[in-house]
């Protein structure tokens, strides 16, 4: 016997409940590493842990199971399930006396929405637990906690679809397997295989333990986050530093290509128009950057010219904003081109931010295609992408996407210069927040943090890494007045 349809409330509450609670686990999971390195941290991130655990269970045992949700109950759920996690995830930084309660809320959302702005400009100074927290909450983050606890709990295929569409970046979520479930469950397998790997290499490197996961942590995401002041710039090793530039490029790869890859059809990414676009976007970049710096005498060789150049473009063309060196202090159309990277980002399905490049390419093919039917009126042409048509709405909801986020960019910044931060630095943390990339510009670059704007800035920031990360739609279409209307 079915149960009957339950209310918005109960089924919303249902699905949130086992989000906070592994929130909670993996809060516990830090609380064990701060045991480990003796922490004064260890206390604040179990009570944090035991706080959300009993909160998220109780909110699954008092409600009932939902026999389906609809579209409009999917973006109630995924807005307040990212909203409930950074809630609990900053309770850490609170009850260990390192941040206010603002600052905290600042950090935890910066770390779920894999940001990476930080309002600690000596992280070096932290707690062992806080710093693994820190990472562990970006890297959650990075494939989807949704997607995580879909690929966990059965019950969660029921309307799973529905969630996965409302969390994954991209224009069309691709589904790998007949079940949303086993999609949900590849495509974290593939984010741990990655992740471990990463961290292995890492160890060959001559990393610590807890720096080669932390830092896997912080790349695979596209995360950013780094327990050192200087991020990766911190290890002078050319081998540590090459292998995370090549990580975060595979970071910014459709996970899609990645588990086709492995399962040993190479070809399929080759063959992919998206995955063609992106990467010569970054070469086209990378000249251009690697040009000014060598033309300048930024540095003293052509490698070390190269290697820094390369890791500011690929670290910032894939949002995940680590760095080696300031980029603020290079030739000013190194700074405009990186400007462009942080609005394009990764590509859809990746952990990137940004507006992806299937939707940029898309753009590109669609202005092509008007231009065609302005010197041939009469003739039927239409937008193709990777030798499929493109259908007019898909192609309609890019164009929408990508004016709302260069209005949501727009009024970001036009709202921290009218809080007193000069139009350089708000202008680029407006950018560096939409695009889940971190570092921006001027005094929010790479040598810079976060922790000097004022209180409403950084409310205005952690909204825009929000809207940035669950891709606009989401979380704006709260506010529209129609969808509460029964």
């Amino acid at each position: 016997m079915t149960r009957p349809h339950t209310s918005s409330t109960n089924d919303v509450l249902h699905i949130t409940g086992p989000i906070i609670a592994a929130v909670g686990a993996a809060m516990a999971l830090s609380g064990i590493v701060a045991l480990l390195y003796r922490g004064s941290d260890a206390v604040p991130l179990i009570a944090s842990a035991g706080i959300a655990i009993v909160v998220g269970a109780a909110m699954n045992r008092f409600t009932s199971r939902p026999d389906d949700i609809s579209i409009r109950e999917s973006y109630i759920t995924v807005s307040l399930a990212w909203l409930s996690a950074a809630v609990f995830g900053a309770l850490p930084y609170w009850f260990a006396g390192v941040a206010s309660p603002l600052d905290a809320f600042f950090e935890s959302i910066s770390g779920f929405t894999t940001t990476g702005a930080s309002i600690f400009p000596n992280p070096e100074s932290l707690p062992r637990g806080i710093l693994f927290w820190r990472d562990m909450s970006q890297w959650l983050g990075g494939m989807g906690i949704i997607v995580l606890v879909v690929a966990v709990l059965p019950f969660l295929g029921v309307g799973g679809m529905q969630l996965f569409r409302a969390e994954v970046p991209g224009p069309t979520p691709e589904r790998l397997r007949p079940r949303i479930r086993q999609t949900a469950t590849v495509l974290w397998r593939v984010y741990v295989g990655l992740t471990a790997a990463q961290t292995v290499l890492y160890l060959l490197g001559g990393m610590s333990v807890f720096d080669a996961v932390t830092h896997a942590f912080g790349t695979m995401p596209t995360g950013g986050f780094s327990p050192h002041a200087n991020s990766i710039g911190h290890f002078t090793s050319p081998y540590i530093q090459y292998v995370t530039i090549i990580f975060m490029y595979f970071a910014g790869v459709n996970f899609a290509l990645h588990y086709r890859a492995l399962r040993g059809k190479p070809r399929s990414v080759l063959a992919d128009e998206e995955w063609r676009f992106y990467s010569l976007l970054l070469l086209g970049a990378l000249t251009v950057v690697l040009t000014a710096n060598f033309v300048a005498g930024t540095y003293n060789s052509i490698e070390e010219t190269f290697r820094a150049s390369a890791f500011q473009v690929v670290s910032i063309g894939t949002t995940t904003g680590f760095a080696t060196a300031d980029y603020v202090t290079w030739p000013a159309v190194t700074q405009v081109v990186l400007l462009f990277l942080m609005f394009v980002g990764g590509m859809a399905g990746s952990t990137g931010g940004g507006m992806k490049t299937l939707r940029l390419w898309a753009a590109l093919k669609q202005g092509m295609v008007e231009l065609r039917k302005h010197l041939h009126p009469r003739a039927v042409i239409v937008t193709r992408v990777g030798g499929k048509v493109v259908p007019e709405g898909v192609i309609l909801n890019i164009l929408a996407f990508l004016l709302l986020f260069v209005a949501s960019f727009i009024v970001g910044a036009f709202l921290l210069t009218a809080l007193g931060v000069d139009l350089v630095t708000a202008a680029g943390a407006s950018a560096a927040a939409i695009g889940n990339i971190g570092p921006g510009l001027a005094n929010v670059g790479p040598a810079g943090h976060y922790a000097w704007m004022p209180g409403l800035g950084k409310l205005i920031l952690g909204l825009l890494m929000l809207l940035g990360r669950l891709e606009i739609y989401t979380v704006l279409v709260l506010f529209h007045p129609e969808f509460w209307r029964r």
